[in-house]
């Protein structure tokens, strides 16, 4: 190699495989992030559909808004709506003016088990719509 000396490849990569440990916990943890979001927006999207169900299709069942929840959830990729991790309850408020309210929690755990970050999260959402006779 014309230039260069035999010690600069070397360096090179002892820097290189230096900084990939790095790297790569950057990478896992920046995916870590994304999931985390896009599974907080998958709740809140839930959450909402619920809502918007009830106080749209009338008449509808707490199991039928319930599964409304679920559907919406299950768009995303990466999550399990019908697992023990996603607790949905429907409350109905009554009295003029009558209210549906639907919340949505839901437990996010990491991809690998960070030595000094919690590994999981609780999500909690609700949304509350106001039924028209």
């Amino acid at each position: 190699m014309k230039g260069w000396r035999a010690n600069d490849v070397g360096q090179a990569l002892i820097e290189f495989a230096l900084l990939l440990p790095l790297i790569c916990f950057m990478l896992i943890g920046g995916s870590d992030l994304a999931r985390a979001y896009a599974m907080q927006l998958a709740v809140a999207n839930g959450a909402r559909a619920g809502a918007e169900s009830a106080v749209i299709g009338y008449n509808l069942t707490d199991a039928a808004i319930i599964q409304h929840v679920r559907d919406e959830m299950a768009r995303t990729p990466g999550m399990d709506p019908y697992s023990a991790n996603a607790t949905i309850t429907v409350t109905h408020i009554a009295g003029p003016p009558a209210y549906t309210k639907v919340r949505v929690q839901y437990t996010f755990t990491t991809i690998i088990s960070w030595p000094i970050v919690p590994n999981t999260a609780l999500i909690d959402r609700a949304t509350q719509f106001r039924v028209f006779p």
